[in-house]
Order: C-alpha cells, then sequence, then structure tokens
C-alpha cells in the first residue's frame, strides 16, 4: 500500500467529528501499548486551534488509523495497532516538517521504527514514581528557617505580581529546557486555562516577598498526583532549599489523598535523578525524542 498519498494536512481541532476518532484512536493505541501517544499539550491541540498545532492523518475505509501532532518543532504521532507494519508511520515521519519525533514509552515498535529509517535518540524523558511507605516519609516537610509557604491562592503579594516572580523564577530555573523555559506572561496564561488547573496547587517557598521557588501540581485524580513543575529562583541555588520545596509538593499532595505521585525529569539531569531517587522514587517509564 502507498500510504504517502493517503495522508491529508488538516486541524483536528476545527473539526469535531475527525477529533472523535482521534480520542477512539488514542484510547485504542493506550490500550495495546499501556503509555499514552500524544503528551497533555499534543492532547489539548486536538481541541484547542489557538495553539496553533497541525495534523497528518491517514484514513482507511473512513476511519482514522494514523494520525501525526506538530507544532513545527516536535512531532508525536500514533497508528492504529491493527494498522502497523504497513508503512503508516514511515509516511508520518516522512511527511512532518520537524526533524524531532517523540516516541512514548519508547516501545519495542517505536525502537524498530526508528532504527529502520537510521533515526537518532537525541533526548530521553523519564517518569519516575512513589508511594506507599515512601511516600509518607518523602512528604514531610517543615519551613527552612526563616521562609515561609504558601499557595497562589494565598500568597502574601497580589496574585498578579506572585504570578510575575513564578514567571521569572521558572525562567531562571529553566533557561536551558525547550518546553519549560523562556516563557512568557501568554504562556503562563495559555497553561492556566488547563482543566485541572487550580491557584491551590501552585506551591510557593518565601524569603519576605521574594519567591524562594515554586512547585506546581497537577492532581490526575485525588490518589494520583503529579510534580508538574519545580523550580528555584536563581538567588537561592545552593542553599539546600531544593529538598524542602519538593517536599512542599508531596505534603500538600499526600494530604489531598494522593497514593502515588509521579514526575517527569530528563534522564541526563543526574543531580536531579539522584535527588528523587533519594526521595524514594524510582523509574516507571522512558520517553525519546528521535531525529529523522
Amino acid at each position: 500500500m502507498n500510504t504517502s498519498n493517503r495522508i491529508k494536512n488538516t486541524q483536528i481541532a476545527l473539526d469535531r467529528d475527525l477529533r472523535e476518532q482521534a480520542l477512539l484512536l488514542l484510547k485504542e493505541v493506550r490500550a495495546v501499548d499501556g503509555v499514552d501517544a500524544l503528551s497533555e499539550q499534543f492532547l489539548r491541540g486536538l481541541a484547542e486551534p489557538g495553539l496553533g498545532h497541525t495534523h497528518l492523518i491517514v484514513t482507511l475505509n473512513g476511519k482514522l488509523v494514523g494520525l501525526a501532532a506538530t507544532d513545527e518543532e516536535t512531532t508525536e504521532l500514533a497508528v492504529h495497532p491493527a494498522h502497523r507494519r504497513q508503512g503508516i508511520g514511515k509516511a508520518l515521519i516522512d511527511a512532518t516538517p520537524s526533524a524531532s519525533i517523540w516516541a512514548h514509552g519508547n516501545t519495542v515498535g517505536a525502537q524498530a521504527l526508528a532504527s529502520t529509517l537510521r533515526m537518532k535518540k537525541t533526548r530521553e524523558l523519564l517518569v519516575m514514581e512513589v508511594d506507599g511507605l515512601a511516600l509518607e516519609e518523602s512528604a514531610k516537610f517543615l519551613d527552612p528557617e526563616g521562609i515561609t509557604h504558601s499557595s497562589l491562592a494565598n500568597a502574601p503579594i497580589e496574585k498578579s505580581a506572585a504570578e510575575a516572580k513564578w514567571l521569572q523564577a521558572n525562567n531562571e530555573a529553566f533557561d536551558w529546557h525547550p518546553e519549560q523555559g523562556g516563557w512568557t506572561t501568554y504562556r503562563l496564561a495559555q497553561a492556566q486555562k488547563a482543566s485541572w488547573y487550580k491557584d491551590a496547587d501552585v506551591l510557593f517557598l518565601w524569603d519576605g516577598e521574594e519567591v524562594v521557588g515554586f512547585h506546581w501540581v497537577k492532581q490526575h485524580s485525588a490518589e494520583l498526583q503529579e510534580i508538574y513543575v519545580v523550580g528555584l529562583s536563581a538567588a537561592y541555588r545552593g542553599r539546600g532549599l531544593g529538598d524542602p520545596l519538593v517536599r512542599l509538593g508531596l505534603h500538600h499532595m499526600k494530604a489531598q489523598g494522593a497514593k502515588k505521585v509521579v514526575l517527569y525529569v530528563e534522564a541526563d539531569n543526574k543531580p536531579a535523578v539522584a535527588a528523587y531517587e533519594k526521595l524514594g522514587f524510582s523509574v516507571a517509564e522512558s520517553h525519546v525524542v528521535y531525529e529523522k
């Protein structure tokens, strides 16, 4: 089957029927692979045209069997389990304008396809998790001397000022990061529109009215929660404040009923991986970027 001439360029967010087909495809892929094919941002892009994502699709007999979502810099894709090894994945990768392709879960099939196409692994993102007694222990928190804590909902300064300091701390902590760094006020506002977002789940350590660091929590459910983003302001690095900042979030999540906490961390960030392992986290999944 010549798949390349079956690829259509579209924007799924503007087509309700196609969006429903895409969600069904992703559900069927997860049932087999055990991992979501699209990250949260690209999943939102299926419903939010303002994110500007474009989609390459392959349909057979009116059914969506292949999907690639791209923001021009990176691409994520899904192929229906019953239609794999038919050239659909290769055709989608060849057609996408970006060189960077995410393989969530880095499944055996993804590895085989990357090898066939002579693609190189350039980035690895680990999913780590903690539960049980290890979570109980790591959720113990006390304010460091001279430091206080709050959420964005009860910050000691005006909310807009707190958000500005949060944004500054984020960009200082992630000036090296391809997705989390260089955020603007608009980018933060877009992130706050996520259905799960709550001001009460954005936590801060304060030195007077200065943000020491922030810990942004995501609740997938009462029992499953996530260290979504955590970062220290530049002025407070090297002072032993990273551990209490992480514990602040874990304490908050445990108080909200969390039984398991997950996080994402770059595999080559050895100090961070070691720090999380010290708190009882272990690696659960690996997500990889391949370059074509």
